[in-house]
């Protein structure tokens, strides 16, 4: 069920921003939100953006691309990296465009650095250098996840208590700021700046209870094999990309790419690449209960079930349907 009481809605223009970790719904509930309200969904997935990957992104199929209109899937090429403030320009263009048809838009996606530019603004850290980010990775291959936090933990203390030895991303940006401009990911945060649109934001936050919600993981993972995802990391390293790029590393992509390499066994790399998975959701319900929790909760996953609960919240919330 949905949680809380609406609060009273200002005249600003309106956008549904409907966020949660990977597997719990979120799209489904984009979808009928779209089709009841005659919005457009945009994506918030810093991975569904790249061309290459389809299945592994879990990006919606074409028969639900045909029932909305969906912007900003599969925009652009994996050989591009999309920062936060290139998505926040892309997104922000794309929801006036919504918004001059006189429509809603609604925001889809489980990448909190992106919903955070949105609606705080963006730090302005500066472009890092080709090489910096180089070293990040050469020293997180030769230090493994564990030493590297650790090392981090020495030059940026606060950044490393909030981050996964798993989470290897996020810990070498987290390096490769810290160490080319002297100061924290937060600092940088804490020093955001740019208009902040005027927008009227009806949240949502999709956390099934863990264990469903891991066990959701495990089967997606399992049904992306079948929908051709080996296929899809095979073509993907035959275009020769940096392996530090994003597309490289979305969930799935390293772990089929050892398989394929004969460096995992399949049964090894399918468990890895699950677990990967349980670990990225875990982050992202601790991203919402932390930095996202004035949204309304769905505390379990989207289905027709909840749709009367998500229509009469909706009413109360002054949209019309």
């Amino acid at each position: 069920m949905i949680n809380d009481k609406p609060e009273v809605m200002s005249k600003a223009p309106k956008i549904i921003v409907i966020t949660g970790p990977t597997a719990s719904g979120k799209s489904a509930l984009g979808i009928d939100a779209a089709l009841a309200l005659g919005g457009e969904i945009i994506n918030a997935d810093s991975m569904q953006i790249y061309q290459e990957l389809d299945v592994l992104t879990a990006r919606p199929p074409k028969a639900d691309l045909a029932k909305v209109s969906h912007r900003l899937y599969g925009t652009m090429p994996g050989a591009k990296r999309c920062s936060a403030e290139q998505w926040r320009t892309l997104a922000l263009k794309e929801i006036r465009a919504v918004h001059n048809q006189g429509k809603i838009p609604i925001l889809v996606g489980g990448t909190g650095l992106y919903i955070r530019a949105l609606e705080k603004g963006i730090a302005n850290i500066p472009e890092i250098p080709d090489e910096v980010r180089a070293q990040a990775h050469v020293l997180l291959e030769k230090l493994g996840g564990e030493q590297f936090k650790e090392n981090l933990a020495v030059i940026d203390p606060d950044m490393a208590q909030k981050l996964n030895a798993g989470d290897r991303q996020r810990l070498t940006r987290a390096w490769e700021v810290v160490t080319h401009t002297g100061k924290s990911i937060l600092d940088w945060q804490r020093q955001a700046h740019g208009v902040v649109p005027d927008f009227d934001y009806v949240r949502f936050a999709m956390i099934p209870p863990r264990e469903e919600l891991y066990d959701n993981c495990n089967k997606r993972f399992e049904i992306m094999l079948e929908l051709g995802a080996l296929k899809e990391v095979e073509n993907l390293l035959q275009l020769g990309l940096d392996p530090s790029l994003p597309v490289m590393k979305a969930l799935g992509v390293p772990e089929l790419a050892e398989y394929l390499s004969g460096k995992l066994s399949l049964d090894e790399a399918i468990s890895r690449a699950q677990q990967n998975t349980r670990r990225y959701a875990k982050r992202q319900m601790t991203w919402i209960r932390t930095q996202y929790n004035d949204a309304k909760v769905v505390n379990e996953k989207y289905s027709e079930r909840l749709r009367g609960d998500f229509f009469t919240f909706i009413r109360q919330s002054g949209l019309t349907l």
